[in-house]
């Protein structure tokens, strides 16, 4: 008997064999490709991303992370949603690309990296198991984030699905929109997460973040990602959840926060940048065939 597929279902596109490194922080995860010490040339990162992240397809993840030669600094990170979208920055990913740089050696033994990314130069710290991130200053300015709202947008009346939030929106590189819920464990995030993250207000799409606060010192934090639904953990959304709390006045500016997958420490210091500090580990490396039709540009 041939056993051999059908033409039909035979693929008529050259396949290409691609390394990959799985890495997740606080249960954000990621699949990781090396640009710099691998070739992807002609490789389409965006196209591909969409296959690489499908848990029942591919390799799995919330986004792709690709590690490049920086224009402005030595290294440089790209990022990709599930559906294909870039974004330009993510906490828990550059501090997973900064623990896959220094286990690989690629960073000439130096403690403290610049990192170039669509938000600008951002600084990892190696601090023992965990890694310390100066994530900048948060950009405060409705047209700044981007919302369609002039000045500071806190408490900012959304009505969707029939029900009223009070949003405060905060940018760190990339734009969010933070609710304050009594009760963060059984809030349909599903349910208000994707309406939030497309309405018109935000013209960019918004990360939307549901934050129950503990205590002046601790909030408790569920995410919908743009781009990539739920996941168990934002490092910006986290950062962007400390200075919302702290300008309303909920919390201190040195703050837990608990996320599904995790704890992030949050600072925002007195010198006006946020500073996170969480894990960040390599779960596995492999490889996966792509088809070239995946391939078409850098």
């Amino acid at each position: 008997m041939d056993r051999s597929a059908p033409n039909s279902l035979k693929s008529k596109h050259p396949k290409r064999r691609i390394h990959f490194t799985k890495m997740q922080g606080t249960g954000n995860d990621f699949v990781l490709l090396d640009a710099v010490s691998f070739d992807f040339g002609g490789f389409d990162f965006a196209r591909a991303s969409r296959r690489l992240l499908d848990r029942r397809f591919g390799v799995g993840a919330d986004q792709l992370l690709v590690l490049l030669p920086g224009e402005k600094s030595r290294l440089r990170m790209r990022i990709f949603n599930a559906d294909g979208s870039e974004v330009q920055m993510c906490g828990n990913g550059i501090r997973c690309l900064a623990r896959y740089i220094w286990t690989r050696g690629l960073a000439a033994g130096r403690e403290k990296l610049e990192i170039e990314t669509l938000a600008g130069i951002i600084v990892p710290e190696e601090r023992g198991d965990l890694v310390r991130v100066d994530m900048g200053a948060p950009r405060l300015e409705g047209r700044d984030i981007p919302v369609l709202v002039d000045g500071r947008v806190v408490d900012y009346p959304l009505e969707v699905e029939g029900k009223r939030f009070l949003v405060t929106c905060v940018s760190m590189g990339n734009p969010h929109a933070v609710i304050f819920v009594e009760e963060v464990a059984g809030f349909p995030v599903g349910l208000y997460g994707p309406r939030i993250e497309n309405h018109p207000l935000f013209p960019e799409r918004t990360n939307v973040e549901f934050i129950e606060v503990a205590d002046k010192g601790r909030i408790k934090m569920r995410v919908w990602e743009r781009g990539s639904g739920e996941t168990l953990a934002c490092g910006t959304g986290a950062s962007a959840s400390v200075v919302a709390s702290a300008i309303k006045g909920l919390t201190s500016r040195c703050v837990e926060v608990e996320l599904s997958g995790g704890r992030l420490d949050i600072e925002w210091a007195d010198n006006g940048r946020v500073y996170m500090t969480g894990p960040a580990e390599e779960v596995f490396e492999g490889e996966i065939f792509l088809e070239e039709k995946e391939e078409t540009n850098v």
